[in-house]
């Protein structure tokens, strides 16, 4: 499996020219699909792989240029899923949006696990994904860096909580300057992972916002956001519907997706040009007026 990424015009995807991109084109978002019964946003909603897969589909019509599948929730504190349950939940979408892509040449979409386990990734590589979402940095299971030497996909590299009980802990710890911390983080990992055998240009950044972090933490990130963007790896920003909305606006979960929309438009103009998003159709509305009202040549 010889997968070649590269970072073309703000998007993170395999060549050639004419797959990269998405909606509008400067920017590209991440569409949500849970197949889990407990995510923080949706859980239930699309179970079964049916469902799910049609979710997706959904998604990507709404703007969508990859699709995310999680077989099991990253919400912090939340408690762990065997393997063989993410498996079932994840393995039948990703064939079956792997299937259609084959055979629809107009469906462009990118696939991407999120997973931290090595079996899921590599069964998931195997079925057709594109990208590891990974919210443990290889932490939790070592092999998962043999899986990514060995298949080279696109990797998403998250900011975590080292040796948590949970894939990823609610616990927040003090940081003395969280972005000291985070820059010195994604170096010292990224080293470890391009030592192993997989090319620096196949890494995506996540300053993992909610996990391990206060809401203080989180604003102080991004507030700073140019300070990651400099690091020289695109960046991956998951804000939606996240509970810093709650936490700083007072907003209750069904309340957030103007804020995350507005949220999306904000960093978008900042220079994060991929946005990990539930509801794609309202952040893909925010990212057009982004695109059409920001002077790029100057920003």
């Amino acid at each position: 499996m010889d997968c070649r990424w590269m970072l073309r015009n703000g998007a993170f995807c395999p060549a050639p020219p004419h797959l990269q991109g998405g909606t509008p084109s400067r920017f590209t978002l991440w569409g949500i699909i849970n197949a889990t019964p407990d995510s923080f946003y949706d859980g239930g909603r699309h179970a079964s792989p049916d469902e799910a897969a049609a979710h997706a589909l959904v998604l990507h019509g709404q703007g969508a240029r990859i699709l995310d599948i999680g077989g099991a929730s990253s919400r912090p504190g939340a408690p762990d899923t065997p393997e063989g349950t993410e498996s079932d939940r994840i393995l039948p979408v990703i064939r079956c949006l792997h299937g259609r892509r084959q055979a629809e040449p107009g469906l462009t979409y990118l696939l991407s696990a999120d997973t931290w386990r090595a079996g899921v990734a590599a069964a998931s590589l195997e079925a057709g994904a594109d990208i590891i979402n990974d919210v443990t940095a290889c932490s939790r299971d070592a092999a998962l860096v043999d899986v990514l030497a060995q298949y080279r996909p696109g990797y998403v590299l998250t900011h975590c909580i080292k040796g948590a009980g949970t894939p990823v802990s609610a616990q927040c710890p003090s940081y003395d300057d969280i972005i000291d911390q985070l820059r010195s983080f994604f170096e010292w990992e990224m080293r470890r992972l391009t030592d192993a055998g997989l090319p620096e240009e196949h890494i995506m950044l996540d300053p993992g916002i909610g996990f391990g972090k206060n809401a203080a933490d989180c604003c102080r990130i991004l507030s700073h956001i140019h300070d990651l963007t400099d690091l020289g790896r695109p960046l991956l920003l998951g804000l939606s519907n996240k509970s810093l909305f709650g936490s700083l606006l007072g907003l209750e979960l069904s309340q957030r997706t103007e804020a995350t929309a507005t949220a999306t438009a904000l960093f978008a103009a900042r220079g994060v040009f991929h946005h990990r998003i539930h509801d794609v159709e309202s952040a893909r509305n925010a990212l057009q007026i982004t695109e059409l009202f920001t002077d790029w040549e100057h920003s």
